[in-house]
């Protein structure tokens, strides 16, 4: 073939040593890293650059002046002329958090180096000017139109006057924004604020179905692999197990709502709750059952993963277990499984990475958009299972879907997303390690 095409011997040649494969497979994945590198790359400028803190600029328009940050500019597009948008706050008085203006229709701008950006625990922040401080107890404000507000200092966050802030300033202030984005709670709808009841939920979740994923899927592993005799019935159920990985993830969540919910929690409010009744207690959605619906999504994972494993302990080191008299249990109990290990967890990582990051069920099975308390507290009995939970993942559907205010929301959304990515880096790392551990220590199977 490669002959009539009249390629040259150099290339023919290169071709048959299959060469070209390799590069083109370098190149692929060359690619893909780029295109990975350049998705987070993109998702952690959007949205770590929002804590900096920007130049409040005051401009003179057709409509009067313009106090604010400016967030955007469009370029014109046939009849459409430029745009700029200006980050004005000030909800309570103008109805509006950004503003988008004419950029010819802009004239004289400056940089106040009296303006402040005040960022409060209600209304959003607010642009302006400091008019009167003296009291110990409101702080008076006005904006650039000459209205005035009156706030109590107790609901104030934080004061920032961005223009007379130098490097050092700025960077302090960006420090304490960050901080409180993934220490704090969350307020404005959660447009605001900190997401760490969310940061809590999604570990605990994980860990949660880990613990419940893991013995599940070893022991059906198991039992497909060194107990059940082999046949059309164990081949038609690994079909069914690898089926099962492609099913979509809401029809898990449907089974959790009617399952866990509805039959086993209903179940034990009737028997253990009745006096709570007819409010539920484990028959409403809770972090139990989204932990146990999201490990039912992953089993399919663990046991493939773990059947490899088992598969890849030497047949020898079985036979001389045997040989020295040790039963078939004692055998697979300290020569199969420890072996196994490094293969069942890189079944887990897969596992977390995939539960971390799903939605739909969550929706159905316990998540909310904000929890009243966490599941984990100082009261007893201190873990509560049955209690509904904050999600990373739900958070970005929230506020970036069901946020009133969605130019707001924006910059939360990014740095949510780049959070739940960092977390489930974490915890592969994590698994990672102990994996490299055990296989240090034990050595098994290379998957």
């Amino acid at each position: 073939m490669t002959e009539t095409l009249n390629i040259p011997p150099r290339w023919r040649a290169f071709i048959r040593r299959g060469s070209a494969m390799v590069w083109l497979s370098g190149a692929a994945l060359a690619l893909s890293l780029l295109m990975m590198v350049g998705l987070v790359g993109y998702i952690a400028a959007k949205g770590l650059g929002f804590f900096w803190p920007s130049s409040i600029v005051q401009v003179q328009t057709s409509e009067g002046p313009i106090l604010g940050e400016i967030s955007a500019q469009e370029k014109a597009h046939g009849t459409d002329p430029a745009k700029t948008q200006f980050r004005v706050c000030n909800r309570d008085l103008f109805g509006q958090d950004y503003r988008w203006v004419p950029s010819a229709d802009i004239q004289d701008p400056q940089r106040p180096a009296d303006a402040v950006l005040v960022e409060r625990l209600e209304n959003g922040p607010f642009i302006g000017f400091i008019q009167d401080g003296s009291s110990g107890e409101t702080l008076v404000l006005r904006a650039v139109d000459g209205q005035t507000l009156e706030i109590p200092r107790k609901h104030i966050v934080r004061i920032v006057p961005s223009n007379a802030l130098g490097v050092f300033g700025k960077s302090r202030v960006y420090a304490s924004r960050l901080w409180e984005f993934v220490a704090g709670d969350p307020r404005e709808s959660n447009t605001e604020g900190g997401v760490f009841p969310a940061i809590f939920g999604t570990v605990m979740m994980v860990l949660l179905m880990s613990i419940a994923v893991v013995p599940l899927g070893v022991v059906a592993a198991l039992f497909l692999r060194e107990y059940a005799r082999q046949g059309w019935v164990i081949r038609a159920l690994r079909i069914a197990v690898n089926n099962l990985a492609g099913v979509p993830s809401i029809v898990f969540g449907i089974f959790g709502l009617g399952f866990f919910i509805y039959t086993v929690g209903g179940t034990l409010d009737q028997i253990f709750f009745s006096q709570k009744l007819p409010t539920p207690t484990f028959g409403t959605g809770g972090i139990l059952w989204a932990s146990l619906t999201l490990a039912l999504l992953t089993v399919p994972v663990v046991i493939v993963s773990t059947e490899e494993a088992l598969s890849a302990v030497p047949r020898s080191q079985r036979e001389a277990s045997l040989a020295l008299g040790a039963t078939k249990w004692q055998t697979i109990w300290n020569v199969v499984l420890p072996g196994a290990l490094p293969g069942i967890l890189t079944g887990l990582v897969l596992a977390m990475a995939r539960g971390a990051g799903e939605v739909a069920p969550l929706m159905l099975t316990g998540v909310v958009k904000l929890a009243p308390s966490m599941p984990l507290d100082a009261s007893f009995p201190f873990l509560h299972l049955d209690r509904k939970f904050m999600h990373l993942g739900f958070h970005i559907y929230d506020v970036g879907f069901q946020s009133p205010n969605s130019e707001a929301a924006k910059p939360m959304v990014f740095m949510t997303t780049l959070l739940l990515l960092l977390i489930v880096l974490l915890l592969n790392l994590a698994a990672l390690r102990l994996r490299s551990r055990l296989r240090a220590r034990v050595g098994g199977s290379s998957f």
